[in-house]
């Protein structure tokens, strides 16, 4: 990881992508993002990200689906991916974690922690990848 991180973000809102960019740029993170499947492996494979964010809301494939293929590719299994999304209902952290996420922050993101949350996460040991 270079001393200014590179974090993937997953969204297909416009106005959700703009807000986490902003926050994480403003805290010294270099911010690239993403509205679709389609979209990540073309990042992910271009520059390979530090982290991603995954809404777990997108259309087309699913954030949790994509998170599992990206798991799967030797290539990308150690980025760590964090969920990222709307819909905090019970169990869904444990489903994400299940899907190869090593976090889940649920929106409305709290500016004030944010970085701080990456930060942390990007810290920790590399995660290991999912079993199949």
């Amino acid at each position: 990881m270079s001393s200014f991180p590179v974090v993937l973000v997953v969204d297909d809102n416009a106005a959700g992508q703009f807000l986490v960019q902003s926050v994480l740029e403003q805290q010294g993170f270099i911010v690239t993002t993403a509205g679709s499947s389609e979209e990540v492996h073309e990042r992910v494979h271009a520059q390979r990200p530090d982290l991603i964010l995954m809404d777990v809301q997108l259309p087309g494939q699913d954030g949790l689906a994509l998170t599992r293929e990206l798991k799967a590719d030797p290539a990308t299994a150690l980025i760590p991916i964090v969920a990222l999304t709307a819909h905090a209902l019970a169990g869904q952290r444990e489903v994400a974690i299940a899907a190869g996420c090593v976090e889940y922050i649920t929106k409305p993101i709290d500016t004030r922690k944010l970085g701080s949350q990456i930060r942390e996460i990007l810290s920790a040991p590399p995660p290991m990848p999912v079993p199949r």
